[in-house]
């Protein structure tokens, strides 16, 4: 069976402290609906990744549990520590605690689940990704608590179909996945470039953009990109207590899996009920702005999570004025 790796990805910046919401969070808007998402408070999501440095001040009380599936810390289970960064910097995108120093996640009070699948050389075998992602749709947290989301920054080449089994049963199992498109693009959105488990339909595949709106020149395009998300020096957690700025599909994606608790939160108290993983998904492309790229380089656009809110303020608006119209319009008739 094939083996998987981290996709590619560059380290811009690596700091010894923080004190700022980071770019990306804000960019989505995830700070304007914290009030109403209870800043993802009640959800897991499961990280599948390199693990996560689970002492790290801005991420230590987010973490419920976790496993390590690769040979790493000999073979332990129980050590899932990150060995490598990149899980570390992907967990604090998407629920780093808000605080008064470090970084904030865009959903800050949801809970992780970090099963380590790839070594600290970022390397690993498609069984370990495919027994994690199996653990995620199956486990149980203390308190009877599920995995609503996950979130994986891998991929390799190939189409593998007990691979695409298993995200089939997590999506038919109400989790939604949530998967990096990649980090081979040629820069021509015409030209398809695809990487697994990114490129499977029933997955949330997220492109990059940067600060401009411009799409990253490294992500991948293809016919199954569902949106983007920024994914260029993108600011969050590090190992040894750090801070970096890394750039990749892999930093656009963790933005995408916190936005998804915030809008469980969001949309289920809307709805006073459970909702499924297709009408969660409707309610996230509900939430997307055309850039004005071809889509297959954004799929349906920028996640931009307050989009509802403000077409419904437009249309009350633009009802509160047609009405007066009427009004005036039949005052005149009358008379």
């Amino acid at each position: 069976m094939a083996d998987v790796q981290l996709i590619p990805y560059k380290t811009e910046q690596i700091l010894d402290s923080s004190s700022i919401v980071p770019e990306g969070v804000e960019m989505i808007e995830a700070p304007l609906v914290w009030e109403s998402a209870t800043k993802g408070k009640g959800n897991i999501v499961a990280v599948i990744d390199t693990g996560c440095e689970i002492n790290h001040p801005d991420l230590q009380g987010r973490i419920i549990g976790g496993k390590n599936f690769t040979t790493d810390y000999n073979s332990d289970e129980n050590n899932f520590n990150d060995n490598n960064g990149h899980g570390t910097h992907v967990a604090g995108t998407i629920a780093a605690s808000q605080t008064n120093s470090g970084v904030t996640g865009v959903a800050p009070e949801s809970s992780l689940l970090i099963l380590k699948v790839l070594t600290g050389e970022g390397q690993g075998k498609m069984n370990w990704i495919i027994d994690a992602i199996n653990y995620a749709t199956n486990w149980k947290g203390p308190n009877g608590e599920e995995v609503r989301v996950m979130s994986m920054s891998l991929g390799g080449p190939s189409d593998v179909p007990e691979l695409h089994e298993a995200i089939q049963y997590a999506v038919n199992q109400g989790v939604s996945v949530v998967c990096a498109a990649g980090n081979n693009g040629d820069g021509q959105a015409r030209t398809d470039e695809y990487a697994y488990p990114g490129a499977y339909n029933e997955v949330i595949q997220v492109g990059a953009i940067d600060f401009n709106r411009n799409i990253a020149s490294f992500t991948n395009t293809n016919d199954e990109i569902d949106l983007v998300a920024p994914g260029v020096k993108i600011l969050s957690t590090y190992i040894d207590g750090k801070y970096a700025r890394l750039s990749g599909t892999s930093m656009a994606t963790p933005h995408i899996s916190g936005a998804l608790s915030l809008l469980v939160n969001i949309t289920e108290t809307q709805f006073n009920r459970r909702l499924s993983e297709p009408e969660l998904y409707a309610q996230l492309i509900r939430r997307t702005v055309p850039l004005g790229h071809s889509s297959q380089a954004e799929g349906n656009g920028l996640l931009t999570l307050t989009l509802v809110e403000k077409l419904d303020n437009l249309l009350n608006t633009f009802t509160i004025n047609w009405n007066e119209h009427r009004t005036k319009q039949h005052s005149y008739v009358k008379n």
